[in-house]
């Protein structure tokens, strides 16, 4: 079992910056992918940033230019930098991972930090 817990979520005034972690513990093995979502109550879960094993990325529309995912492997670590941030970017930000145990592919989900932007 893997248990992922994020944090660096918090309040900040329109434009400003956090930096979101993501951990990972336990059977770690190859973490293929790693995902940040965001959701907010009522809305459907938005796919915000991704990052593989290669490094390579890919953003969602509306964070584009303004987000920087990054994964450190030696702490099983994920990281989310988000610049010039907008009300509407106020959400549940939850990590997801797919972790690789040879062929098999296994998926593990945090319980989210909140992201507040407000001011």
């Amino acid at each position: 079992q893997v248990h992922l817990v994020e944090s660096g979520g918090g309040l900040v005034q329109p434009g400003g910056s956090l930096r979101l972690s993501c951990v990972a513990s336990g059977a770690i093995a190859v973490i293929a992918v790693t995902n940040w979502f965001r959701q907010v109550p009522g809305k459907q879960r938005e796919l915000v940033a991704f990052i593989d094993s290669s490094g390579n990325t890919k953003y969602g529309d509306s964070v584009k230019g303004r987000f920087t995912v990054s994964r450190d492997d030696a702490k099983n670590t994920a990281y989310l930098q988000m610049t010039n941030l907008k009300p509407e970017d106020t959400a549940n930000y939850l990590c997801n991972i797919v972790m690789a145990y040879g062929p098999r592919l296994s998926e593990y989900w945090g319980q989210g930090t909140q992201v507040t932007v407000s001011g």
